[in-house]
């Protein structure tokens, strides 16, 4: 399926109680066929405002993360593991995270990316199992059924305790390390 598609079914989408309370769906932005796929926990405020991932504070993180690792926001693919914006930024249900499953693995499906990022614990858990954590897992590359993974830390938790500025930044490093090498 085509992203435009998909990203059209993300829009129209009543799968759970969250189509009742957003003001846009965010499916997500990038280039189609990117290497790199970033995917977060769920929109904020300014998402849910602006129908864009990744625009508020934490949105600014991690674009001066990607920036300094010379990683260009333009090449990756970024969208979150829900597309609508839970009331009060309360974290994802499981019934919420299983509605919008399907459009995410529709995207993975068709942008086929080389390195998928989950950015958070709730991203790691919904992609790879309860089992893992984050604190545990950032920064190393996991290898499940034939994609490679790299969890970092969600941007927005580098807001709160600015001492996991330092390990992002060095993911994000690696990151492009790997992306480089995937490419050669």
């Amino acid at each position: 399926m085509e992203l435009d598609t998909i990203h059209a079914h993300v829009r129209s989408c009543a799968d759970c109680g969250l189509s009742k309370t957003r003001r846009q769906a965010v499916p997500g932005e990038g280039a189609p066929g990117a290497a790199i796929m970033l995917i977060g926990e769920a929109p904020g405020r300014q998402e849910d405002e602006t129908g864009r991932p990744f625009v508020g504070a934490a949105g600014r993180l991690l674009d001066r993360l990607l920036a300094a690792a010379g990683i260009d926001r333009n090449e990756v693919f970024i969208t979150s593991v829900l597309k609508c914006r839970p009331p009060n930024n309360r974290n994802p249900r499981a019934e919420e995270i299983t509605a919008c499953q399907r459009h995410l693995a529709a995207q993975v499906d068709a942008i086929n990316p080389r390195i998928i990022c989950p950015l958070g614990n709730f991203a790691l858990k919904a992609l790879l199992g309860p089992e893992y954590n984050i604190t545990e897992s950032h920064g190393r590359v996991l290898e499940l059924s034939g994609r490679a993974y790299l969890p970092m830390f969600h941007p927005a938790a580098g807001l709160y305790n600015r001492s996991l500025q330092a390990a992002m930044a060095a993911d994000m490093h690696r990151l492009k390390q790997l992306s480089a090498a995937a490419l050669t």
